[in-house]
């Protein structure tokens, strides 16, 4: 799983940023425990959570 910035995030679709989430989660899931591997997915999935956060809700 490739690290993503806040920046390319930012540049992204609110349901590419959901399929994204998605993957770093299976990334996550799937690395070994306390491997770089995972802490990666970890700092992808809380900079894809904080991005979310910043846009508003679908009404």
């Amino acid at each position: 799983m490739k690290l993503v910035s806040r920046f390319e995030a930012a540049t992204l679709s609110t349901p590419e940023l959901y399929g994204l989430r998605k993957e770093a989660f299976i990334a996550f899931t799937a690395a070994p425990r306390g491997s770089q591997e995972q802490r990666e997915a970890l700092v992808t999935m809380r900079t894809i959570e904080d991005e979310l956060a910043t846009r508003a809700p679908g009404l």
